[in-house]
């Protein structure tokens, strides 16, 4: 059995990873856009909000390099891998912190980068994450 990262991230069938991307939510007084099931508006305070399935496409807006292991249970490949952690910007004005799969020499502010869902194994079971790749 394939569980979601966090309730109400993502949409689509956990069993067919391809067909994942993130949800949000769009407000219909303001329309501010966040990421996530979201009920109020965190902007105006509003409830006309209604969900909507993100752009699978955005640009790196800013990006870091992890070179160290973080701390304390880190859910990632052993032995430890330097990581592209990277703000992608979606078309829908939204900003987005994910970890960039890419060569870290690549990485360059404004690069395209598509969405991909994968799954991990955990004590409890998958587990659905996702990061950013380079589109080619």
């Amino acid at each position: 059995m394939r569980t979601a990262l966090h309730e109400g991230l993502l949409c689509g069938d956990l069993d067919q990873l391809e067909t994942v991307r993130l949800t949000g939510t769009r407000c219909r007084d303001c329309g501010e856009v966040s990421l996530g099931e979201r009920n109020p508006c965190p902007n105006c305070g509003g409830e006309a909000v209604g969900a909507i399935t993100l752009a699978a496409e955005g640009s790196l807006w800013g990006f870091t390099v992890i070179r160290h292991r973080p701390p304390g249970e880190y859910p990632g490949p052993e032995p430890f891998q330097p990581f592209g952690l990277g703000l992608v910007e979606l078309p829908e004005g939204l900003r987005v912190v994910s970890p960039i799969a890419a060569d870290l020499a690549a990485l360059k502010i404004g690069m395209t980068l598509k969405f991909e869902a994968y799954a991990r194994a955990t004590p409890e079971g998958e587990r659905v994450l996702f990061r950013f790749v380079p589109t080619r």
